[in-house]
């Protein structure tokens, strides 16, 4: 029997319908999981979720309904665009702030007004513009360039600049943050300094009684190796979805993996010996095989570079990924096993002892877990549960 993803669709008042028999199963309990246990790393400081690009390919509207279920919600949500965090208004989330990451837009101040939204000043121009600001008091957050040399204010003007802005009572500092470069690396050197840079700062505020808000810094890498990161809020990210951000990063949180992926054998084909599958001939046979061909390639987020290096799993039984990927289908070699057509194939996730995970692809393709999971994409339905 052949099992498929059902969607309705209205196009031109015609209702279509879609099967796939791919799909990316969210596992929201471990979700839940996963925020539990960092909050509790973090003595139960306030927590951030950071959501930005679609909750890392999660689904950002379920796994902030599920945060928004827990009986400690997080305080903050981080996104990294404005339509983002209109979407998460949107979608219900009416009680919580929302920090956008992105640089301040003076073009969406009625936006940020309008759906309550939290922006950050990343520039000295920023600063200049709102120290003029005249409107509706507008809650800002302010990025700290510790070292990170990406968005921010350089650390030895942030001072100035955010006295300068406290007088505007305009504005009003929500928070001032920095972002660490190096908190999942194996030398700690160069995160010490960001931080001991980023509480200088805070530190000198406090002296001049210079409201800012919640100091945060601690990132994923920061909640589980840094402590002294913590500050008043951590904001952790990839963590959240179940992956240490590199394999350096210590692992005293235990996470377990939100997303696996399953799909069906949809057909099969004999391959005599010294005949080649897919593009290319970068898989040629040495012996008679049974190919079965499964519907997910790049174009749903199945890398090219995973190509005769991945694995999976029917039933109780391990097949390897045989030829090059393709934008659409992929090929396993299925010559085990009874009867394919049909039956479920676990591409990624655990069954059993079996574990290949995003952090597996991504060690493959030499990459890291958060861009795996990212580049799953929207025509790979998501099933939630829990």
């Amino acid at each position: 029997m052949h099992l498929f993803l059902i969607s309705l669709h209205i196009v031109n008042n015609k209702i279509i319908v879609n099967m796939r028999s791919s799909r990316a199963i969210i596992h929201l309990d471990n979700l839940a999981y996963n925020y539990n246990n960092l909050r509790k790393k973090a003595g139960n400081r306030p927590v951030m979720c950071v959501v930005k690009a679609d909750a890392y390919g999660h689904g950002m509207v379920k796994c902030v309904e599920k945060f928004e279920s827990l009986v400690n919600p997080p305080e903050y949500y981080g996104v990294a665009l404005t339509e983002e965090a209109v979407e998460l208004r949107k979608s219900g989330v009416t009680s919580r702030p929302i920090l956008i990451f992105g640089p301040f837009d003076s073009d969406d101040i009625t936006t940020y007004h309008e759906d309550d939204l939290t922006p950050t000043i990343t520039d000295v121009s920023n600063i200049k513009f709102l120290s003029d600001y005249s409107g509706k008091v507008l809650k800002v957050h302010i990025n700290i360039d510790t070292g990170m040399g990406r968005l921010g204010i350089s650390y030895l003007k942030a001072f100035e600049m955010i006295s300068k802005l406290s007088e505007n009572k305009n504005v009003q500092i929500d928070g001032i943050y920095t972002h660490l470069a190096c908190s999942d690396e194996h030398d700690k050197s160069y995160t010490k300094l960001q931080l001991m840079r980023f509480g200088t700062i805070v530190e000198k505020l406090k002296k001049h009684k210079i409201k800012y808000g919640i100091a945060h810094a601690a990132n994923s890498g920061g909640v589980i190796d840094h402590p002294d990161s913590y500050f008043d809020m951590i904001r952790p990210g990839i963590s959240l979805y179940g992956y240490y951000p590199s394999n350096d990063t210590g692992e005293s949180v235990s996470l377990k993996p939100v997303m696996e992926l399953r799909a069906r054998i949809s057909s099969v084909k004999e391959i005599p010996t010294g005949e080649s599958v897919s593009y290319g001939r970068k898989y040629i046979a040495n012996k008679p095989i049974i190919s079965g061909t499964v519907a997910f390639g790049y174009a749903d987020g199945y890398n090219r570079l995973l190509t005769n290096n991945a694995r999976a799993k029917i039933g109780n039984k391990i097949v390897k990924q045989i030829g090059r990927v393709t934008m659409d289908r992929i090929m396993f070699d299925v010559s085990e096993i009874d009867t394919p057509v049909g039956q479920e194939i676990v591409l990624m996730g655990y069954s059993g002892e079996f574990r290949f995970t995003a952090e597996e692809w991504a060690n493959i393709c030499g990459t890291i877990p958060y861009e795996i999971t990212c580049n799953i994409s929207r025509r790979v339905p998501r099933e939630y549960i829990g």
